[in-house]
């Protein structure tokens, strides 16, 4: 099946059922907190309405949402974290929603991420969206807004907020009304400063968002892309035919990570091949080559649906893998640890110290795909990085590209590559530092230089 690169229709962002809009706003609570995302890694958690009501004005609230300027808040609703469907939905509508947001007349807004989050967490509570700032504020931002989403009375959710002389700050709701035109809903809602949760709130929502735990998750958003995305059900007959259970033969498997260009004297690519050249062992690359050719239509698409291609890629190459090393050594460059790196990088706003803890469940090895016996992850430093991706001309993908421009996502990607995915640092291989795997994922590997 060749590969299209052609234009995709519009997405409305008014795409979203009604009936179904509905429904799940009526089986969800209306979240009752707030991160934001602020320069330097931080992110500002705040509660709107009865959470606090004998709280002190805060004056980090009123800097963040009060005069002067005026800032507003676009929120997607997200149905429950088993409608796979809906969540495909929710997340391409999120995209388009920073899309048009980056246009004029809105583009002279200040643009910052955005999660609405129950304090209670746990999975299917998050709702992503952003915070625009309007430093002049300007009566054109709030006409536009109304422009833009007045294609979509079923999409994202607006809100307003308003400072006052004593440093206090609320937040009210519009909503379109049918014939009416926008109006005010609800009473306004006092916004004050919250502690943050012990665990970033989109961590209980990555198992169904982009760290599968098993190869059905995968497969079920892929499922749901296929009226959109022909390519998705060529993806799906491809890991249909992989054989199950897939089992690892008698000669050793050892998967090499690592950024493109790493390395201290060439890159990740020629150390994959001296590897398999050295030990006679069959080389193979995830995404296998028989999906490759959709690569940059899965690109363009939100984390969920991009991580799940990736993710069956996974799955082809472990079947793969299965008939291979029964014959002989097999080097895999990139694997599972790619995958899942990108999606919490990606998912997880603000900087290091939100990452989710070193043991926790997010990072298990998924159940139903095929481990190797060794991993090694080949470091370089950012700077060297760019220099090479530069000098050789090297087309990235834009999760790439967003790793180079910015700085949040680089250390989050650095964080988990270097102290969630390594717990030793001790093998060196022509000139290359690389680091050994085990104790991050529960298989025995084995702890030998090459």
């Amino acid at each position: 099946m060749a590969s299209a690169l052609r234009p995709r229709s519009p997405l409305s962002l008014g795409r979203l059922p009604g009936p179904r809009r509905r429904a799940c706003a009526r089986a969800m609570a209306p979240p009752r907190r707030l991160a934001l995302e602020l320069p330097g890694c931080a992110l500002a958690h705040l509660a709107v309405g009865g959470d606090a009501p004998d709280a002190l004005p805060d004056p980090r609230v009123a800097a963040l949402l009060g005069p002067p300027g005026r800032s507003y808040s676009l929120c997607v609703p997200l149905a429950s974290a088993g409608d796979c469907a809906a969540r495909v939905r929710a997340a391409r509508l999120h995209q388009r929603l920073l899309h048009q947001l980056r246009r004029d007349p809105l583009r002279r807004c200040q643009l910052r991420r955005l999660l609405c989050y129950g304090p209670g967490g746990g999975a299917g509570g998050v709702e992503h969206g952003f915070l625009l700032h309007d430093p002049g504020d300007s009566p054109d931002t709030r006409r536009a807004l109304f422009s833009l989403l007045g294609e979509s009375p079923e999409g994202p959710r607006l809100g307003e907020f308003v400072g006052d002389a004593q440093q206090q700050v609320w937040q009210h709701l519009w909503e379109l009304r049918d014939g009416a035109g926008w109006e005010q809903v609800g009473p306004r809602q006092r916004v004050v400063a919250a502690p943050e949760p012990a665990l970033h709130p989109v961590v209980p929502d990555l198992p169904s968002s982009g760290v599968f735990p098993h190869r059905e998750a995968a497969r079920a958003v892929l499922e749901a892309c296929i009226p959109f995305i022909p390519e998705a059900r060529a993806v799906l007959d491809l890991v249909d035919q992989c054989l199950e259970p897939v089992q690892k033969g008698k000669f050793p498997v050892i998967a090499i990570e690592g950024l493109d260009a790493t390395g201290s004297i060439t890159c990740k690519t020629t150390v994959t091949q001296s590897v398999s050249d050295s030990l006679k062992a069959v080389l193979l690359k995830s995404p296998p080559a028989c999906i490759s050719q959709w690569r940059k239509i899965f690109d363009d698409e939100p984390t969920i649906i991009r991580r799940a291609f990736y993710s069956l890629g996974n799955y082809i190459v472990a079947s793969e893998i299965a008939k291979e090393s029964a014959r002989s050594p097999v080097i895999v460059d990139r694997y599972w640890h790619s995958t899942a790196t990108y999606a919490i990088a990606t998912e997880v706003t603000g900087g290091l110290q939100h990452l989710p803890p070193a043991h926790h469940p997010i990072y298990q090895w998924p159940r139903d795909l095929l481990k190797p016996d060794l991993v090694l992850l080949l470091t370089v430093s950012p700077e060297e990085r760019m220099h090479r991706i530069e000098g050789r001309g090297m087309e990235r993908t834009r999760e790439e590209a967003e790793l180079e421009a910015n700085s949040i996502f680089r250390q989050n990607n650095r964080m988990f590559d270097l102290t969630h995915g390594c717990q030793e640092s001790r093998v060196h291989f022509q000139s290359f530092r690389m680091v050994r795997a085990a104790n991050w994922w529960p298989f025995t590997g084995s702890s030998g230089n090459l």
